[in-house]
């Protein structure tokens, strides 16, 4: 209803423009283009953007090797850092502690391989005793049976 309204008062103001031009005015109204479509053109150039400045300030690459180590000293030693009140070093790929009362990550897992042997040992050595009271039973059981026939033997003298 609202377009046919807006067609025939287009239609009165405009009576020389036929019915197909009155719906694309009419169309052209309703679409509302935002202001950047209806400036853009094709000579349209966004600004240059500025070169990048150097990404680093130092010029520590640039000297020779042993200006550098004169300049950062020759051993510097394996990162460390102290985090809580616990320091750590970074040592063959791991983090250790290497204070606070914390024992190291190594000693741990020393620890812990030495506590599988010891119970592997332990088992070891519990089988053997198993055995041992068998073997023990057995020769207790053939002395009995020995002594119990030197007593038939001596009965029937």
């Amino acid at each position: 209803m609202e377009h046919s309204h807006l067609r025939s008062t287009t239609h009165a103001l405009f009576p020389q423009k036929s019915a197909t031009a009155l719906v694309l005015e009419d169309l052209k109204m309703s679409l509302k283009l935002p202001r950047f479509v209806k400036s853009f053109s094709p000579s349209f150039s966004p600004k240059k953007i500025p070169r990048r400045k150097s990404a680093s300030l130092s010029s520590l690459h640039t000297l020779d090797r042993s200006t550098r180590e004169i300049e950062l000293g020759i051993d510097c030693g394996p990162p460390s850092m102290n985090i809580g009140g616990h320091s750590l070093k970074f040592e063959d790929g791991q983090w250790i502690t290497e204070s606070g009362g914390n024992v190291a990550v190594r000693e741990v897992e020393r620890l812990k391989k030495k506590n599988m042997q010891l119970e592997e040992e332990n088992n070891v050595l519990k089988l053997k005793i198993e055995i041992l009271i068998d073997m023990l039973t057995e020769s207790t059981v053939e002395y009995h049976l020995m002594e119990k026939e030197v007593e038939e033997i001596k009965s029937q003298h």
